[in-house]
């Protein structure tokens, strides 16, 4: 059986010469002629689509592909593009948002949440047979989400500093009123009702205001993962589509055993565990689902990949996956790298490494489960800014 994936990857557009954020997304997509690519909230961003793929190698040649076509154009501009959490530099206003009336009236109901919604995701999309077998499965995947928003972390930086967290962009994306765990519904139909009464409520206008952590998605047979930072390497989107996907296959199985989930309805240990993953990425403890109790980060990634090894050689999978996950952890979190590099160089200097990480390079053969080196790319950033840009006080990833 044949569960089909895709994933969509927001995109910040940065000013190759200062490095900041600038709100030229129309710039894009006009040359890009909007094939597989698409506004966001802020005209700072670009949203590329994947298709829909068997194989985590199609999918791999997908995201590479869009990739060397958005940063051809944005060069062409004198722009550069970045697949990650947050950027260092940035301004905040309510001037840069895109001209639409939906993302007008978010702006004028949320107002400072709505203006600093400078920040990129990762969403991966799974198929599911029917509505209410992914509103079921919601339940028995979310314990396992905050360990994937660690593979995924991304932004240390904002607004020019050191946050001291791995993701920066989960501490501003948990501000809006339906965003965190998703809650357990016995069907769609009670699904459904949860979110009519939100709209009637006034918080939010549609369905699409829904922000939880995963989601079934609302025009197709998919669940969707939405925890994630945007990645700089395309091989952590992989590798959580790959764990994603796998998830969403033992948890149908499951239900097809009739093995319910047992939830008792409370999650605040989800959400607690949820920061855990944003403060400490891969380089400090999580909360192992298995146990709620500390652990690091590298015991509960093998554990639920160990968990996942059935689903994961159902979709031929496992040895990409398994090295994906061995060459993430011997890395680390690009919340480290960046840092590292900022620490090592300066602000900008993380810049350049966000640009050409973003840019990529080829995956190797799934049989082997090994990445090549990339060769290395021209600097995204003029050196000539770096002397006016200081380095932010960096804390320690873990506290």
């Amino acid at each position: 059986m044949t569960v089909r994936i895709g994933a969509e990857e927001e995109f910040h557009v940065l000013d190759v010469e200062s490095g900041g954020l600038v709100p030229r997304a129309d710039a894009l997509l006009e040359r890009l002629g909007r094939t597989g690519f698409t506004r966001e909230l802020q005209q700072s961003v670009v949203e590329s689509n994947s298709r829909v793929h068997d194989t985590l190698d199609d999918l791999y040649a997908d995201l590479t592909g869009a990739r060397r076509r958005l940063d051809a154009v944005a060069s062409s501009v004198g722009l550069a593009v970045v697949a990650a959490g947050t950027v260092p530099l940035a301004r905040v206003t309510s001037r840069d948002v895109t001209a639409d009336p939906r993302y007008r009236r978010m702006v004028d109901d949320y107002r400072r949440v709505a203006d600093e919604q400078l920040i990129c995701s990762a969403q991966i999309h799974v198929d599911v047979p029917d509505r209410d077998t992914a509103v079921r499965a919601m339940c028995l995947v979310s314990p396992w989400l905050p360990p994937l928003l660690a593979l995924s972390a991304s932004s240390p930086f904002w607004l020019g500093s050191d946050t001291g967290y791995a993701s920066w962009r989960t501490m501003l994306w948990q501000r809006w009123p339906t965003a965190g765990p998703a809650g357990c519904y016995e069907d769609a139909a009670q699904y459904d009702a949860a979110v009519e009464e939100l709209i009637s409520s006034g918080v939010i206008s549609d369905p699409g205001m829904l922000y939880h952590d995963v989601r079934p998605s609302a025009h197709q047979r998919t669940l969707e993962l939405r925890i994630c930072d945007a990645c700089p390497r395309v091989e952590t989107v992989v590798l959580v589509a790959g764990l994603f996907r796998a998830l969403v296959r033992d948890a149908r199985d499951r239900l097809e055993r009739g093995e319910e989930s047992r939830c008792d309805g409370h999650h605040e240990w989800l959400r607690a565990a949820t920061w855990r993953a944003a403060r400490s990425g891969l380089e400090g403890q999580l909360v192992d689902p298995a146990t709620r109790r500390a652990a690091p980060a590298p015991v509960v990634l093998h554990g639920l990949l160990n968990r996942l090894r059935p689903a994961l050689e159902a979709s031929g999978d496992w040895t990409t996956v398994r090295g994906l996950l061995e060459e993430a952890l011997v890395t680390g979190s690009a919340a480290h790298r960046l840092r590292r590099t900022a620490q090592d160089e300066d602000l900008l200097a993380s810049i350049d490494l966000m640009v050409a990480e973003t840019r990529g390079g080829r995956i190797a053969p799934s049989a082997s489960g090994r990445r090549p080196r990339r060769p290395s790319a021209r600097p995204a950033v003029s050196r000539t800014t770096r002397a006016h840009v200081r380095t932010p006080a960096a804390p320690g990833p873990t506290g």
